[in-house]
């Protein structure tokens, strides 16, 4: 284990509690003003986190009337929040189930060179029946299959940011020598499902490559994970159910003759923060009073493949389809579906759970309590670190950056300055050797 741990502040619109955009403490209209979100990039560097994430989905969400939309694609978004941030890393979702290899490597080597090496990629494979219909698909991909799309999919991506060297771009303009043609390379990948030839038209940044990032706990997230990612957003409710997939995902990565060192594992956590823990679980209760049922039950229902919208509220979950069925996210539909039989809820209290984080854990407490729990996961070897999912923007990063972090570092479990300049820097990962670099010719991705 590292010494220090890792933060990443995972932003959605006005906050990530369902009911964000009606609290007093935002601003609706803020999910439409790209200024908002550049303010959030800077609080997220002035607290000294090693990045910002954004999720994202290709197609409007369940019950448009009662919830607030993604409205920004997130790389474009990004590179937006790039030009008034020098340190802070990027992250953008992107589907590998809806675009091509070449266009996506070509826009996040872009957001690479924009931002100075900050870009980092959150790898999915898109499992919602409305974003299949988006491409012409009458039904979602099976899910086995998405993974097996997606591993192609990400070495044809690594092999088009490879194929430039890192000395590749000469700029000479006395001789009018742009870039050295014997250190470009084509990749001429074949496979089952994708044919490239390359180059790529963007050469490589400080950084090398982006950063990859991954978020499946099903038996082939995990297993693509292992192979791929070099941190994971994860979503275990408990200490020992953090260790068990801290072990486990670090083993795979081994599996695959990789460092486990390198694979940084990062569970969610939706902080509730006040000067007293009976403040605290106030606040959280005013958000779970403005949840519009009808939203969350569509919500719910898509992620447990079960039309539930005219379900009795104050009654349990009916039985659930077997999670063979399941061809959207099946680690979220078996951390729901736990959740609901282990603390006998109704759909009622189930939604209210649920409201925060989407089966993220949520904490209700004072600073020195959150630091607390995040030190005792830390420290237990449940985490690296910790996706950050403020309830409500700006104000719930304002309040971890300001109360939170400043004992994280006065405890030396957080930095108190960048000392890197990168994204891969800040998950303490060298830039990355491309395979055609002299000292790593052979070297697949």
């Amino acid at each position: 284990m590292s010494h220090q741990l890792h933060l990443n502040a995972f932003l959605m619109g006005v906050g990530h509690h369902e009911a964000a955009w009606r609290h007093p403490r935002t601003e609706a209209r803020d999910v439409l003003r790209v200024g908002h979100f550049q303010e959030l990039a800077r609080i997220a560097e002035r607290g000294k986190l090693d990045s910002v994430f954004f999720a994202d989905g290709l197609a409007v969400g369940p019950r448009i009337e009662r919830n607030t939309q993604a409205v920004f694609e997130p790389i474009t978004l990004l590179s937006a929040m790039a030009v008034v941030t020098e340190h802070v890393g990027l992250i953008a979702t992107a589907s590998t189930g809806y675009n091509e290899p070449y266009n996506l490597a070509r826009k996040f080597a872009s957001l690479d060179q924009i931002s100075g090496g900050r870009a980092g990629w959150n790898i999915v494979t898109s499992g919602t029946a409305d974003e299949a219909a988006n491409f012409g698909y009458d039904q979602v991909p099976d899910h086995d299959g998405r993974y097996v799309r997606a591993a192609e999919f990400v070495d044809a991506a690594a092999a088009l940011w490879d194929s430039w060297e890192a000395d590749a771009v000469v700029l000479d303009a006395e001789s009018g020598v742009f870039a050295d043609p014997a250190k470009v390379h084509t990749v001429d990948h074949h496979g089952e499902r994708f044919k490239v030839r390359g180059p790529l038209n963007v050469p490589p940044s400080a950084q090398g490559r982006p950063l990859l990032v991954q978020a499946g706990s099903s038996a082939s997230g995990k297993d693509f994970a292992g192979r791929y990612a070099e941190a994971i957003f994860t979503a275990q409710r408990s200490i020992p159910e953090g260790q068990e997939f801290y072990r486990e995902v670090k083993a795979l990565a081994a599996g695959h003759g990789r460092n486990p060192d390198e694979v940084k594992i990062l569970p969610g956590i939706v902080p509730f923060i006040a000067d007293t823990e009976d403040a605290a679980i106030r606040l959280e209760q005013e958000f779970t009073d403005l949840i519009s049922p009808e939203y969350s039950l569509r919500q719910l229902s898509q992620m447990l493949g079960l039309d539930l919208t005219d379900h009795p509220l104050d009654a349990p979950l009916p039985p659930l389809p077997p999670i063979e069925q399941i061809r959207g996210n099946q680690s979220r539909y078996q951390l729901v579906k736990d959740l609901a039989a282990r603390e006998s809820l109704t759909v009622r209290k189930l939604i209210a759970a649920l409201g925060g984080g989407r089966g993220h854990r949520t904490i209700a407490g004072t600073p020195q309590q959150i630091a607390d729990d995040l030190q005792a996961w830390f420290e237990a070897g449940a985490a690296d670190g910790f996706n950050v999912m403020p309830p409500y923007l700006p104000g719930g990063l304002d309040d971890f950056v300001d109360q939170v972090v400043p004992i994280l570092q006065a405890r030396g479990l957080f930095r108190t300055e960048y000392t890197e300049t990168t994204l891969r820097g800040h998950y303490g990962l060298g830039r990355h050797t491309g395979r055609f670099t002299p000292a790593a010719a052979g070297v697949g991705a």
